[in-house]
């Protein structure tokens, strides 16, 4: 009897072992693996682009500077608030003349990681996307012609280009302003999310509400879209793939990237959004007509999925989903250089 005792309590065990809590977290670690990874501790290499300490403080100074646009009012950071998870807060952002934009700022946190930059991808990296709103009529309201002449009148400036851009024959140009914006952009990283911690192996970095909000978020297929080190912007999905949003969320005037000449992208699909540091970037949706993360995921399920997740599977979810807030940079407001004589005033001021 002994000896069966033993092999029973051996058996025993070993059956506890595996099936133990600890055993359940390995599992769903190993599954969350498959799909997703950390943000690294380093800003990513922009090819064509490289960058030094000049040109990352360049781009800066013009991120934060307001003579960028028309009305000498609306930065970068305007819209793309770094004190507020990268965006502004808003449904649709605030431009030139209190114009309201179509479209809901997407956050510039982890931007570099996305395929593409905006809603309908139209461009292909922060480069061309900084260069974007300095010109539309609703956000920055300027000209190329009118940011070189602001820049080069600016002797600062004008060393800090030359710097940057040592071998450049014409290192103040609008091209170049646009190069620098996008390198210091790419340092705009938030890596050590306890979401991040949690991949690299600590398994007490999620409490458990959130490891069941992300056994949830994988077994309804959120991953089909969010998925990668952004969880998300990796490539361009349908809105309302098996049932149609309510038009608020889906405005029938907006096509998305089907709207993007020669893109060949399909009608009413958008880059599927990061959702690292979610739970900042409220109010949500390429509309911004939601607050409410947890609608945002009864919408998306029901949307995409064809899916209804109960109360406590959405509470779930949305604890998890706020383990994707990481480090956010820290980033000193820039001293910028003081206009002159020849710098050009804003928009429809009087003259000197």
């Amino acid at each position: 009897m002994t000896g069966r005792l033993a092999f029973f309590i051996l058996n025993l065990a070993m059956f506890l072992l595996a099936t133990s809590p600890l055993s359940a977290q390995e599992d769903l670690l190993a599954k969350a693996r498959q799909h997703f990874k950390p943000i690294p501790a380093k800003a990513p290499i922009i090819k064509g682009n490289p960058a030094s300490p000049e040109k990352i403080e360049l781009g800066k100074m013009l991120f934060f500077d307001p003579r960028l646009s028309g009305s000498g009012l609306i930065s970068c950071n305007t819209c793309h608030n770094l004190g507020m998870g990268g965006d502004d807060n808003l449904d649709r952002s605030i431009g030139h003349g209190w114009a309201k934009g179509p479209r809901n700022a997407p956050t510039v946190l982890n931007a570099v990681f996305n395929v593409a930059q905006f809603w309908d991808g139209r461009a292909p990296d922060l480069q061309t996307q900084a260069k974007g709103p300095v010109q539309a009529g609703v956000e920055m309201a300027n000209t190329p012609q009118r940011v070189e002449n602001t820049l080069k009148s600016i002797p600062e400036y004008v060393s800090r280009f030359q710097k940057s851009f040592p071998e450049d024959k014409n290192p103040v140009s609008f091209d170049n302003m646009a190069r620098a914006i996008e390198v210091f952009e790419a340092t705009l990283i938030t890596p050590d999310s306890p979401f991040d911690q949690f991949l690299k192996g600590r398994q007490d970095a999620l409490s458990q509400q959130e490891k069941s909000g992300l056994g949830s978020f994988m077994k309804l297929g959120c991953v089909t879209c969010h998925n990668g080190v952004n969880i998300g912007g990796d490539d361009y999905h349908i809105f309302g793939k098996l049932n149609p949003p309510d038009p608020r969320h889906l405005p029938p005037g907006d096509k998305g990237r089907g709207g993007v000449p020669g893109s060949g992208g399909e009608d009413y699909s958008f880059r599927s959004p990061t959702l690292r540091n979610v739970a900042l970037t409220a109010p949500y949706l390429h509309t911004g007509s939601s607050t409410d993360l947890g609608e945002v995921v009864r919408v998306m399920a029901h949307a995409q999925l064809d899916k209804t997740p109960g109360d406590s599977e959405v509470k779930d979810i949305v604890a998890f989903l706020g383990s994707l807030t990481g480090r956010q940079p820290q980033v000193e407001y820039p001293r910028l250089p003081p206009s002159t004589s020849s710098t050009p005033l804003p928009l429809g001021m009087a003259s000197r």
